[in-house]
């Protein structure tokens, strides 16, 4: 332990990562009165993963990817020809292991513990959220008007009852709707009606533009003596004795690397934060599930969404961010590869087109991202092995949902606080 070092000290905190995790960990740190440093790769804030996601909050559309039924639904959604789910195997250890383990989490029992777990963090960054915007007063093209889970057919509409389920238990609003119910909560889909048969709206869920939120908050971060250390390359970490002491950085490849010290690290940097961990026998189960999303330009605002509409059939969700519309969705398993295919933008335009119909797709701006997923759906959060370094990573599809009651929790364990909820199931001991 450092010369002088004691519990709940000011401490120097390196935070790894400029997304909206690592941006958010670094504000509620600097608030706790610590000397924090942002390090990313990046030339600013949100220029990855959280760049252009699809817009939704969903503190109760939140679910783990592994759940009973969800093999044999993959296998048929591997002959589709808009499939939600694209698989393209290779010889990668990882690839497989992440996968094994997520299998083994789609039962009844482990759903119900994981989907359990999502909910309190997200129920939690939902009140952090609303605080955290009454305190800042950043604007983000926000609406608070929830989420609808559009069901197309009664088979659908019949197995949300699973989803129901904790939501009651959590206490968490919801509202099952029929054909009626969904066009009063969204008017444009009058157009479609015989398309749809109901849905599951959960009122409290809100909608964003995370690149915009993250790009703020960091100006306030600024403010507050948060130091961005932007351009930078993250060689390794720098731990002695059981204890991190930094990281080693190179913001030029011909230069010799530079050495950051730190007595905390905050390890924020999503499908990559395995990568960094690995050569200290910390095994975390992260792997990159891409994600794609357009972003079309609004020409009629009656036949454009009022909130989110989760697309049940293709996992596509269609989100109103001020004069656009973010349709975001699908999860290819392909491993660190961020190209843009032609096919996966097929299959976000029939979403939209389909349900929306009238916009003009032309002029939409297509993207893709890497988000970092764990097989059970639950973030990592905690501490580590090595004294001083902690995780804030694994949020998968729900980075932008969670990231608020992420930085608080990290706020609050790095400076040695007890949490307002429980975090112990967080951390990556829970993988033993």
């Amino acid at each position: 332990m450092p010369a002088g070092f004691i519990l709940g000290d000011i401490m120097k905190v390196i935070v790894l990562g400029a997304g909206i995790v690592g941006v958010t960990s670094a504000y509620q740190l600097a608030k706790a009165g610590h000397e924090v440093t942002v390090v990313d790769r990046q030339s600013g804030p949100a220029l990855e993963t959280s760049f252009a996601n699809a817009g939704e909050v969903s503190f109760g559309y939140c679910s783990p990817w592994a759940a009973p039924g969800i093999p044999m639904k993959a296998i048929k959604w591997l002959f589709m020809k808009h499939a939600p789910l694209i698989l393209r195997p290779k010889l990668d250890m990882a690839m497989l292991a992440w996968m094994a383990r997520m299998l083994s989490n789609c039962t009844s029992e482990r759903y119900a513990i994981n989907k359990s777990r999502m909910l309190r963090l997200a129920d939690y960054s939902r009140i952090a959220l609303a605080e955290l915007r009454a305190e800042t007063g950043i604007a983000y093209d926000e609406r608070m008007q929830g989420t609808l889970q559009l069901f197309r057919t009664q088979q659908q509409l019949d197995a949300s009852a699973k989803d129901v389920k904790p939501l009651a238990a959590d206490g968490i609003p919801y509202e099952v709707l029929d054909r009626d119910g969904c066009i009063r909560v969204e008017p444009a889909l009058r157009h479609v009606r015989d398309k749809i048969v109901g849905g599951l709206l959960t009122p409290k869920d809100e909608t964003g533009d995370c690149f915009k939120f993250t790009n703020a908050l960091a100006a306030k971060a600024e403010a507050l003596g948060v130091r961005f250390a932007y351009g930078t390359t993250i060689k390794a970490l720098d731990v002695e004795g059981g204890r991190v002491r930094g990281i080693v950085t190179a913001r030029d490849p011909d230069r010799d690397h530079e050495r950051m010290s730190a007595e905390a690290v905050v390890v924020a940097l999503g499908s990559y934060s395995p990568l960094l961990l690995k050569p200290f026998g910390i095994s975390l189960p992260v792997y990159p599930v891409k994600g794609y999303s357009l972003t079309i330009p609004i020409t009629d605002a009656s036949r454009a969404p009022e909130s989110t509409v989760m697309d049940e059939t293709y996992k596509i969700a269609i989100t109103r961010l001020g004069d656009r519309i973010r349709v975001g969705g699908m999860a290819e398993i392909s491993g660190y590869t961020n190209d843009l295919g032609l096919a996966r933008r097929s299959t976000l335009e029939h979403s939209v087109t389909d349900l929306f119909p009238g916009g003009d797709v032309s002029k939409a701006s297509f993207w893709s991202g890497l988000r970092p997923m764990t097989p059970d759906g639950t973030p990592v959060i905690g501490p580590t092995k090595v004294a001083g370094l902690f995780l804030n990573t694994g949020h998968g599809t729900l980075g932008w949902t969670m990231s608020t009651g992420s930085a608080r929790l990290i706020g609050d364990l790095v400076s040695s606080r007890s949490p307002e909820i429980d975090a112990k199931d967080l951390a990556v001991s829970r993988y033993g």
